[in-house]
């Protein structure tokens, strides 16, 4: 078994943006520059047989390269329950079809449809039990967030391996938008 997730890697310069905000919330589990990303399709643990099927399902889509834009934070969860600190993306229907076409090539390999609806993201911090009032103020004081535009030329595949404190993701394949 393999967990596997399609995602949009985030440009350098603008990890290095997000990185300096992330600050100001005890005990918030920072995600390392690296594992900075837009999450297409989470799929989850499958066996080795279906990733290399869903691998030739994800050969043959066909999108065109596109711009997208960060904008705003929040947090996932309330009060007790905040789990999660994100970046937010601005609307963007070139990203809706891709996470779409990942969605469609998934299911033609049999994987379960995803429930939850699709909220473009880069999740910037894991929250255990955090002070509510902290990250309400990182929230205001982030909330203006807009990068500039990234262009999105390519999408991958990555592995996710879980240590001790966080999950580390290795790319597995990359998939051109042309």
């Amino acid at each position: 078994m393999i967990r596997l997730f399609a995602a949009l890697a985030i440009p350098e310069d603008i990890g290095q943006a997000l990185a300096r905000r992330q600050v100001g919330v005890d005990g918030a589990r920072w995600r390392p520059l690296d594992a900075l990303h837009i999450t297409l399709r989470f799929f989850g643990d499958i066996r080795e047989d279906l990733a290399r099927d869903l691998d030739a399902e994800l050969i043959c889509l066909h999108s065109q390269a596109f711009d997208l834009e960060l904008s705003g934070v929040g947090a996932f969860g309330e009060g007790p329950d905040l789990h999660a600190l994100w970046a937010g993306v601005a609307e963007n229907e070139p990203l809706r079809r891709l996470a779409k076409a990942c969605e469609s090539a998934a299911r033609r390999v049999g994987l379960k449809p995803e429930t939850r609806l699709y909220r473009p993201h880069v999740t910037l911090a894991y929250l255990r039990h955090p002070d509510p009032a902290e990250v309400a103020a990182w929230i205001q004081a982030n909330n203006l967030l807009k990068s500039p535009p990234i262009r999105a030329t390519h999408f991958g595949v990555y592995s996710s391996f879980l240590g001790s404190e966080q999950s580390h993701y290795r790319l597995e394949a990359a998939y051109p938008l042309l």
